[in-house]
């Protein structure tokens, strides 16, 4: 892993509320990324293993010429800066959870959640999946990995993952899994399959980087 992960480790475990004696071997830093209204504060509500940090408000009357709740009527409160929890995956593996805004009026707030982060979750809602898609041009042009994960809302028409990858046109390779942002355990499957994929792309592009250098010599 590259300096930049560790740096974000030390950084992120001084955020979270460690028990007495507990030692983390890695933490890695995630985002929770999408559209407004798709379910981020409750992924990381649901997974998370510590009380979440929620920066909620209301939502106002000024605010509704600018945020669309089309398809999400029943919303009554906005996130206005992050959303962060914690998960231990396994033993001496945690990751910590930075759930961004997803109006645009707060997208500058993205390049400092996103610095040191391993990769991302697209949060989606199919019957919203425009909503999603500066997520997903922000992370593929930073080069950032992600996956998609569909949250499947009650009553929503339900797409195969081929369907949505092929809708947002996303890169080869790009995971797109379903999920109930609701359900722990979903989750939970939905970042493990983050890391994995994570993984996979930062060996890839150290190999690559490696072979290039030698091709130089």
């Amino acid at each position: 892993m590259s300096s930049e992960y560790v740096e974000s480790s030390e950084y992120v475990d001084s955020t979270g509320e460690e028990e007495a004696g507990e030692s983390t071997a890695l933490a890695l830093k995630i985002l929770v990324a999408g559209g407004f209204g798709v379910g981020k504060t409750t992924l990381v509500g649901a997974v998370s293993e510590i009380r979440p940090l929620r920066t909620e408000e209301l939502l106002s009357e000024a605010g509704e010429a600018v945020d669309d709740t089309g398809g999400v009527d029943q919303k009554s409160t906005t996130t206005v800066a992050m959303d962060f929890g914690r998960i231990t995956i396994r033993s001496g593996l945690s990751l910590y959870l930075f759930g961004t805004p997803g109006q645009d009026r707060f997208w500058f707030l993205w390049d400092e959640l996103s610095q040191g982060a391993l990769g991302a979750v697209v949060l989606a809602d199919t019957r919203r999946l425009e909503d999603c898609f500066p997520a997903v041009d922000y992370f593929e042009h930073r080069r950032i990995p992600f996956v998609v994960a569909v949250n499947c809302f009650p009553g929503a028409r339900t797409y195969a993952e081929e369907d949505v990858s092929r809708a947002l046109d996303l890169d080869r390779g790009t995971p797109v899994v379903l999920c109930d942002a609701r359900d722990r355990a979903s989750g939970k499957e939905v970042l493990i399959r983050m890391v994995e994929y994570a993984g996979r792309m930062h060996t890839a592009r150290l190999l690559e980087s490696v072979g290039q250098a030698a091709g130089s010599a």
